[in-house]
């Protein structure tokens, strides 16, 4: 049994398998301490079950940290540093915790090429935010630890940071939606929020409700007209961030995109959907929006 303050999103711990820090507070029949890990892929689903047919909570990108507590079966069953989440990662996904990155992706997609010419066949790509371990510059090409090389100007030093997370929103616009994406081919509502509050330095939960308990300060709820740049305004479920006074830009299902549109039109949309009024409206820092 879990103790009823772990949230099973944040908490490693199954019937046969915890994390050792665990060890007290919920019952499993062996504990572990995880090993440290990193994503070295593109992108890969965090799923809920160790099945390709399971749904996908979250995803984990290049460079992310894991802790990594079993790999049976072409899974690993992992929790992300970043944001806490637990799921199963495809095996092959995650490599050694060491590189660590040098460098973020800031361009929305940048190529992988096998050398430093733009006219070689591209091994994939990464999305904006993914981290990378470069081992030095040939050209206008950094040269990655797995031997892979990324156009320079597409990515800034680790620690890089764009503050105005309204703007980093609407560089994603029309990006198509997608239930736990978190990657510039694909978002959600939350994923969205995460990303830009991410590359602003920001500690940022990874669903909507998380984000509503632990973002920012509460405005009051009659005020919609008091709104202004980077103020994010939430649902059940669902969440969006202000560009101004009167526009919203969020990832939905509506639109299956990432859209702005004017706040009253998505708040009379979404109650008309049965999904309820607006239930709070938070301000994440004086600066989150210049």
């Amino acid at each position: 049994m879990t103790h009823p303050a772990c949230d099973p999103r944040l908490t490693p711990a199954r019937p046969d398998l915890a994390d050792i820090a665990l060890e007290g507070l919920v019952e499993a029949e062996r504990f572990v301490a995880g090993a440290p890990g990193r994503v070295r892929v593109p992108s890969a689903p965090l799923r809920r079950a160790p099945r390709p047919d399971s749904g996908i909570d979250t995803e984990a990108v290049m460079g992310d940290a894991v802790s990594v507590y079993e790999v049976k079966d072409g899974f690993a069953y992992v929790q992300l540093a970043h944001d806490g989440y637990v799921g199963y990662l495809p095996a092959e996904a995650v490599g050694a915790a060491d590189p660590a990155p040098t460098h973020r992706v800031r361009a929305l997609r940048t190529f992988l090429y096998p050398a430093p010419d733009l006219k070689r066949p591209n091994r994939g790509h990464l999305g904006l935010g993914a981290a990378v371990a470069a081992e030095g510059q040939e050209g206008d090409y950094l040269r990655l630890a797995d031997g892979s090389f990324v156009f320079a100007p597409h990515c800034e030093p680790v620690g890089w940071r764009e503050p105005d997370v309204a703007g980093t929103a609407e560089r994603l616009v029309g990006t198509p939606y997608l239930w736990g994406g978190r990657t510039s081919l694909g978002l959600d509502c939350s994923g969205l929020v995460q990303l830009a509050l991410d590359l602003a330095g920001l500690a940022c939960p990874r669903d909507a409700d998380q984000q509503e308990r632990a973002l920012g300060r509460p405005l009051p709820l009659d005020d919609l007209g008091g709104l202004r740049r980077g103020d994010l305004v939430f649902w059940r479920g669902h969440v969006g961030m202000m560009l101004d006074a009167g526009r919203l830009i969020h990832a939905n299902g509506h639109h299956m995109a990432v859209a702005v549109e004017p706040l009253a039109a998505a708040v009379a949309r979404i109650r008309e959907n049965s999904y309820g009024p607006v239930t709070s409206l938070r301000r994440i820092s004086p600066s989150a929006g210049s």
